[in-house]
């Protein structure tokens, strides 16, 4: 049987859950890149407060030494040497400091730290310092501004620190904003790579999610086609016994009158007038076979009996089928070819059923392979696969189309003239019911071959002797 295409609902099912991955997949992205601009905001804000009050309790500490002192900064920064200490541990533990200045009230610098704490004092004052210790892990490097910033805000609004110290001068601090922005960087590729893993968690959640859910709806359309098959074969096998007992009461009525009309016939009756009147009971009879044969599968279709399983060689099944229709291969001058290749695999069957589908697949190509050159032949083949059985039926007709194949198993479809269009249905209920796998080749001018693929029968375990 050809596979079925994908449903309108399935299809919507699909487009839905692609737009909604992507709309989580997008809101994620856009989450993450909110963010990280408000993390990277509140990063350079907490920098610079945290800088700006421990600038605030130096230049306070600065001031209040100096009016304890009574001197000015250049005596109270030479002096005061824990502010030296103060100011070289602040280059050393926050990198994006780059320089420490104190300036007088004129402007003019008292003290400079720039990853080397070298003390300056202004020679006009005469007053002479000691030159500190440079510490090893500190370069000296010079302050670096530049014009721009990513946030497009004026680098002196950001990074310079002026605070006074009291009214002799000014404490200044000044930021590195190439220091600042690798900060920033790192933050940033933290925040991308666990945006990432979350995202991908997501994706995979949700893929799983989805999976389960198509596996579920796929189920509850099975069920559902499987509940309006039962609802309507129902319906449909009640209306056939109804119809079967109707109509068999006058058929075999007719069937009987039929019988005493042509004793009455060949007994007494003029030879060519008995003639043309035996031929017309002949036709007679013929059809009210028809309708018997019509009912009939109509009857084991619309009301079909329940399985009686049992283990059976797989060629038995194809001897049986041989010795029904021996009368029907005599009448139509046909032959039926057996290929055993089963290596005497069995199959679990209900033989009374797989006998009755091999048949209909046997008289179909038959009646196909009438119009056949040569002598019509039907091969009815079986072999053995790993764990499975497949019987084929071929013949030499004329093929199907596309078209004809996407139909050909729909009740009371048929092509051929008489057909009733209940014997392949009746196949494909009956496969269904044995779990098999029913294929169809055929292509135009070629002819066709229809494979059924039944489970291997289990070998039963032999008992120990003793």
């Amino acid at each position: 049987m050809s596979p079925k295409a994908p449903s309108p609902s399935s299809r919507r099912l699909f487009v839905v859950a692609l737009l909604l991955g992507l709309f989580i997949f997008l809101d994620i992205g856009l989450f993450g890149w909110l963010l990280f601009r408000s993390l990277s905001k509140r990063e350079i804000e907490r920098v610079l407060l945290e800088t700006r009050e421990e600038a605030e309790g130096l230049a306070e500490r600065l001031a209040g030494t100096a009016e304890e002192a009574g001197g000015d900064l250049y005596t109270v920064t030479a002096m005061e040497r824990e502010v030296q200490t103060y100011i070289d541990s602040i280059l050393k533990q926050r990198k994006f400091v780059r320089t420490v200045e104190v300036v007088d009230g004129e402007g003019r610098l008292v003290f400079r730290g720039a990853g080397e704490t070298t003390l300056e004092v202004e020679p006009s004052v005469g007053l002479v310092v000691e030159e500190r210790e440079r510490p090893s892990r500190i370069e000296e490097r010079p302050i670096e501004r530049q014009a721009t910033f990513p946030l497009e805000v004026p680098i002196e609004e950001l990074y310079d620190l002026s605070l006074p110290i009291g009214d002799l001068g000014f404490l200044r601090v000044g930021i590195s904003q190439g220091e600042l922005q690798r900060s920033i960087e790192t933050l940033r590729t933290e925040l991308v790579q666990k945006t990432a893993v979350v995202a991908g968690l997501t994706l995979v959640v949700l893929g799983l999610a989805f999976a389960v859910i198509w596996r579920l709806w796929k189920r509850g359309q099975v069920l559902q086609e499987q509940a309006l098959e039962a609802e309507r074969m129902a319906y449909i096998g009640t209306l056939a016994s109804g119809l079967a007992h109707e109509i068999r009461n006058p058929l075999n009525s007719l069937n009987l009158n039929m019988q005493l009309l042509e004793e009455e016939l060949s007994g007494g009756a003029v030879p060519p007038r008995a003639q043309a009147s035996g031929r017309l009971m002949a036709i007679t009879r013929d059809e009210i076979h028809r309708l018997e044969r019509l009912v009939t599968d109509f009857l084991q279709y619309a009301r079909p009996r329940p399985l009686e399983p049992e283990e059976i060689p797989a060629v038995e099944l194809m001897e049986r089928c041989r010795e029904v229709l021996k009368g029907e291969l005599r009448a139509r001058s046909a032959r039926l070819r057996i290929e055993d290749r089963s290596g005497g695999a069995k199959v679990r069957v209900d033989p009374g059923q797989m006998n009755q589908l091999l048949i209909n697949l046997v008289q179909n190509a038959l009646a196909a392979s009438e119009d056949a050159e040569g002598a019509s032949e039907v091969r009815l083949g079986v072999r053995h696969e790993p764990g499975r059985v497949v019987f084929e039926v071929e013949d030499r007709g004329s093929g199907m189309s596309q078209e004809v194949q996407s139909q050909m198993f729909d009740l009371f479809y048929s092509t051929r003239k008489g057909g009733t269009g209940l014997g392949l249905p009746v196949v494909r209920r009956i496969a269904e019911t044995h779990h098999a796998d029913l294929t169809v080749v055929s292509r135009p001018g070629e002819g066709t071959t229809i494979c059924l693929a039944l489970p291997e029968a289990q070998p039963s375990g032999t008992p120990d002797e003793g």
